[in-house]
């Protein structure tokens, strides 16, 4: 899509990039496609449409000279890509990146969490629903208990990465692991968040009767523990932030569907094969790849990037009915990550 050029400088901030860097997953979760879609024979991205590490590296040194100051790899699962640590340490040297995370099932991270570390990276986000193992396994699709992504979280603490946990909370599904999630995570100082059930993609039957709301986790979480608000970290941050007055431990929330942040959303992110997307739920990417393998200038990748940035009028949180949710057409979380 063309975008006509009007200014050469940021309407509005732009401070997070999400780097998508492999379009498979070894785990389903559940905003991931359907078994029955996203099974053993599921067509993935050749390796030559996907973006080189030096390719990657060249649009987020692009991005950080416009301002982005926190860089996240996603998925699928990063560490299904070899040499994740490589592509780390190359983003990790752009002079102006303040953050360096990682989002991931965990399974791998008693293998790689030492040498993500000394390359740079500074957090993972971890997604766990449920400690239970048969529900775990459910969710999954792989019937795989939790001892894996466990194992996980205790080597990336080990390592010293900072770790967010993530929990999807469904109705009728997990609810009821509200409490054993934050009792776990409040114990073992590891920080939780919270996510609304949100209509990701088109093909994980969402509905609203489905959202358990931040108010109601929290309603929740306060008839067990003393908790208290905490000031935001930045502007655009999108986690409604708590502690446990006790231990100080975090807890958070991410809103996307109760209490919508669209005004202040800082963040774009960048698929696997190179497509920039300003918004979660808006399945139309802008693509960079080509444009780049055809011999566009830095100068030229970033006039484009301002072009998107500045064209963007994403407000799907904010204008959100069980009409849009089905009719409008949204990326595949498998497919561009969180």
């Amino acid at each position: 899509m063309q975008i006509k050029k009007v200014t050469d400088t940021l309407n509005r901030p732009l401070r997070d990039l999400r780097i998508s860097i492999i379009d498979r997953c070894n785990f389903r979760c559940q905003y991931c496609m359907p078994a029955d879609l996203f099974g053993p024979d599921f067509a993935f991205l050749p390796k030559s449409e996907l973006l080189s590490f030096e390719e990657i590296e060249r649009i987020a040194t692009i991005f950080v000279g416009l301002g982005v100051e926190k860089i996240r790899l996603t998925g699928g699962e990063p560490l299904l890509r070899n040499d994740v640590h490589i592509l780390v340490k190359k983003i990790a040297s752009i002079e102006g990146v303040k953050d360096i995370g990682l989002t991931t099932n965990g399974v791998y991270l008693p293998k790689y969490a030492k040498e993500l570390k000394a390359a740079g990276l500074k957090r993972v986000n971890i997604s766990l629903d449920t400690l239970n193992d048969a529900l775990f396994g459910e969710i999954n699709g792989r019937q795989v208990g939790t001892k894996p992504v466990l194992k996980g979280i205790m080597a990336a603490k080990k390592a010293g990465l900072e770790i967010k946990i993530n929990m999807v909370v469904k109705k009728g599904l997990n609810d009821h692991e509200i409490i054993p999630m934050a009792q776990f995570c409040k114990d073992h100082g590891l920080h939780l968040r919270f996510i609304e059930f949100m209509d990701v993609g088109s093909t994980n039957g969402w509905k609203m009767d489905d959202v358990i709301t931040k108010k109601e986790i929290y309603q929740i979480l306060k008839s067990h523990f003393d908790m208290q608000p905490a000031n935001p970290n930045y502007y655009g941050e999108v986690a409604k932030r708590y502690i446990y007055t006790d231990n100080g431990v975090e807890v958070g929330f991410i809103t996307s569907v109760s209490e919508a942040f669209c005004s202040t959303c800082t963040r774009s992110r960048l698929s696997a094969n190179g497509q920039i997307y300003t918004c979660l739920f808006n399945g139309n990417g802008y693509d960079i790849r080509d444009f780049m393998r055809n011999g566009a200038s830095d100068e030229e990748i970033r006039a484009r990037i301002i072009e998107i940035w500045n064209g963007r009028t994403d407000r799907y949180s904010e204008e959100r009915t069980a009409e849009t949710a089905r009719q409008r057409k949204k990326i595949e979380m498998s497919y561009i990550g969180g």
